[in-house]
């Protein structure tokens, strides 16, 4: 069984930073790409960014340059830092990583999301 677990959502305001982080656990041999998704409320949801085990990061076009993000392999952990947010970030953020499990599956997997409002 694997989790991936999601924090550091919230409430900021526009031009304001946050930093979402993403834990997996349970039975896990080794973990690939690491990402983060997004989806707005009556959209389809959207990708946001990814990193390789490597830590070799892609990002969507709308978010170059204001987020970041990095990945702990240690603590199977990637992160995502937000900065100069605007409305159009408000979303449900989701995290997503293709993992292996002790029993050599290899699937993707989903966190349950985190809240990011952005007020103007």
């Amino acid at each position: 069984q694997v989790q991936l677990v999601e924090s550091g959502g919230g409430l900021v305001q526009a031009g304001g930073s946050l930093t979402l982080s993403c834990a997996a656990s349970g039975s896990i041999f080794s973990i690939n790409l690491m990402g983060w998704f997004r989806q707005a409320s009556g959209n389809q949801r959207e990708f946001v960014a990814a990193i390789t085990s490597h830590g070799r990061a892609n990002y969507a076009e709308y978010v170059k340059g204001r987020f970041t993000i990095s990945r702990d392999n240690a603590k199977n952990t990637v992160y995502l830092q937000m900065n100069s947010l605007n409305p159009g970030d408000t979303g449900v953020y989701y995290c997503n990583a293709n993992i292996a499990t002790m029993s050599m599956t290899l699937s993707d997997y989903w966190g349950q999301g985190t809240q990011v409002t952005v007020s103007s």
